[in-house]
């Protein structure tokens, strides 16, 4: 989980390839490549019985089969924001899981966002 963690907030990882969006390079693309390992290790953490939220399934689904084609750069935003939108959602569950993992031993009577959250991927909520 650390490793995907380092790559989303690596320079080369979210620093940069926003600033491709901005920059209208293909290498906001790549972005794809880090969400789906990270995704690969949610799906193991939750094992067969608790598979991801369905919306974030979808989210991810939308945001990881897209290629760079002919129409890409006259629809830019339609092709590339859901890439965007996967990353973010992917990096704020690992992020989550990372810190209630370090702070929580048990679950608390009020549950804190992020964790609250972070069951709501694995549809415990």
């Amino acid at each position: 989980m650390e490793n995907s963690a380092n790559e989303i907030d690596d320079r080369w990882g979210e620093e940069d390839k926003v600033y491709r969006f901005y920059h209208h390079s293909i290498k906001v693309f790549y972005l794809q490549d880090i969400v789906k390992e990270a995704f690969r290790l949610i799906e193991a953490i939750g094992g067969e019985q608790d598979s991801p939220n369905e919306w974030y399934c979808q989210i991810v689904k939308e945001g990881t089969e897209r290629g760079f084609n002919s129409s890409t750069n006259d629809e830019w935003l339609v092709q590339t924001r859901p890439i965007l939108e996967a990353f973010w959602h992917t990096k704020y569950f690992v992020t989550m899981m990372i810190k209630y993992a370090k702070e929580l031993e048990s679950a608390p009577q009020m549950l804190p966002s992020g964790w609250a959250a972070v069951l709501y991927l694995f549809e415990l909520r």
